[in-house]
C-alpha cells in the first residue's frame, strides 16, 4: 500500500511537471514554424517544418539587441544593489542595537503590505524632478531597496550563532570584516534565493519602464515586446513574438540554473529545526 502512494505521488508529481512544460515547449515550438503555418494545424504536437526566420525578422524589425542589453545591465544592476542593501539591513537589524531599532523594522515591514501600484506616481514625481526621467538611474534605484530583502536577510542573520562572530572580533575583525568575512559567505544560500527573485522581478517588470522610458534606447525588453505587438495593425505576427518571448525567457532560465543548488539548499535548510 505504501508503494502504491508513493507511486501514485510521483505519478501526480510527473503530470504535473508536463503541464507547466508544455506550454513552454509548445512556445519554443512554435517559435520555429512561419506564421502562416502555425494556427494551420492546432492540434499538432510538434512542428517538423522549422525556420529562423522569425528570429531574424525580429532582429531586423525592431532594436532587439538594444531592449536586451538594457534589460540585463538593469536587472543585473538592481540584483547586485538589492542583495548588498538588504543584506546590511538585515546584519544591522539581526545584530546591532540602536534606537527604534524595531520600530524602523516594522516600518520596513508595512512596505511590504503597501502594492507597487500605490508608489507609482509619487516615484515618477520624484524621478522628474531629479530629471532622472528615460535614464538607467530611474530603472535602477527604486528597485535598490525593498522590505522583503531586508526581512529574509534578517531573519537568516538571526539564525546564525552569535559565537562565530564573536570569537572573529575577538580575534581583531570589526563589525564590517565579520559581515564580509563571516556572515555573508555562510548566507550564501539565502543570497542567492533573494538574487533570483530580484532578478526574475526585475527583468519581468513592465509598468515602471513603461513610465519612465520614452524612447527605444531605453526600453526594456518586455515594454519593447508589448509596443511590437501593438504595432501591428491588420495581422499580429505570432511567430515573431513568440520568438521574443523565447528569447526573454533564456537569461531567467540561466539565472534559476545557475542558483538552483543554493536556492534548494535555502529551502531545505528553512524547513529543518533542530
Amino acid at each position: 500500500m505504501r508503494k502504491f502512494r508513493v507511486f501514485l505521488g510521483y505519478l501526480t508529481l510527473i503530470f504535473i511537471a508536463i503541464s507547466m512544460l508544455y506550454p513552454f515547449f509548445a512556445m519554443v515550438n512554435l517559435s520555429f514554424v512561419n506564421n502562416n503555418e502555425i494556427f494551420a494545424d492546432a492540434g499538432k504536437l510538434i512542428h517538423t517544418n522549422l525556420t529562423f526566420a522569425n528570429y531574424k525578422n525580429v532582429f531586423t524589425s525592431i532594436p532587439l539587441s538594444t531592449y536586451f542589453i538594457n534589460s540585463l545591465f538593469v536587472a543585473v544592476a538592481a540584483t547586485a544593489g538589492q542583495v548588498l542593501f538588504s543584506a546590511l539591513a538585515g546584519y544591522a537589524f539581526a545584530r546591532m542595537n540602536f534606537k527604534y531599532r524595531d520600530a524602523l523594522f516594522l516600518v520596513f515591514l508595512i512596505t511590504m503590505l503597501v502594492p507597487p501600484q500605490v508608489n507609482i506616481i509619487p516615484l515618477f514625481f520624484l524621478m522628474r524632478e531629479l530629471h532622472w526621467i528615460n535614464t538607467y538611474q530611474a530603472l535602477i534605484v527604486p528597485a535598490l531597496f525593498g522590505g522583503f530583502g531586508v526581512f529574509l536577510m534578517r531573519q537568516y542573520f538571526l539564525g546564525l550563532p552569535k559565537d562565530l562572530e564573536e570569537s572573529a572580533r575577538i580575534d581583531g575583525c570589526n563589525i564590517f570584516q565579520s559581515f564580509f568575512k563571516i556572515a555573508l559567505p555562510l548566507a550564501l544560500p539565502t543570497v542567492a534565493t533573494l538574487a533570483i527573485f530580484t532578478f526574475v522581478s526585475t527583468w519581468n517588470s513592465f509598468m515602471w519602464p513603461l513610465i519612465v522610458t520614452n524612447t527605444e534606447s531605453m526600453r526594456t525588453l518586455p515594454v519593447g515586446l508589448a509596443i511590437y505587438k501593438g504595432s501591428f495593425r491588420e495581422i499580429t505576427l505570432w511567430g515573431e513574438l513568440l520568438a521574443c518571448s523565447v528569447i526573454c525567457t533564456i537569461p531567467v532560465i540561466g539565472v534559476f540554473l545557475a542558483g538552483k543548488k543554493y536556492f534548494i539548499s535555502d529551502i531545505l535548510q528553512g524547513g529543518v529545526k533542530e
